[in-house]
């Protein structure tokens, strides 16, 4: 009756169990570098940002100039 692995059970419910700790662990990881890379920005200044956003083709140069005296520089 008893085969030592949890009635019978166990090694159908090991598997579950380590493939959601494997699942855990990867969004634990994918946060961790989704919440890194939201950190990163905080110490770029308005301009840097908008260069980056006219550098990248976001704006063309008539709005990067326009918010560029918007922002005083």
């Amino acid at each position: 009756m008893f085969t030592g692995h949890g009635f019978g059970l166990g090694g159908g419910f090991m598997w579950l169990f380590w493939i959601l700790v494997i699942v855990v662990i990867v969004w634990a990881v994918k946060a961790a570098v989704v919440r890194g890379r939201r950190g990163s920005g905080a110490d770029r200044s308005p301009l840097e940002i908008l260069q980056e956003r006219f550098a990248r083709g976001e704006i063309d140069e008539e709005e990067f100039q326009r918010k560029r005296k918007l922002l005083g520089r």
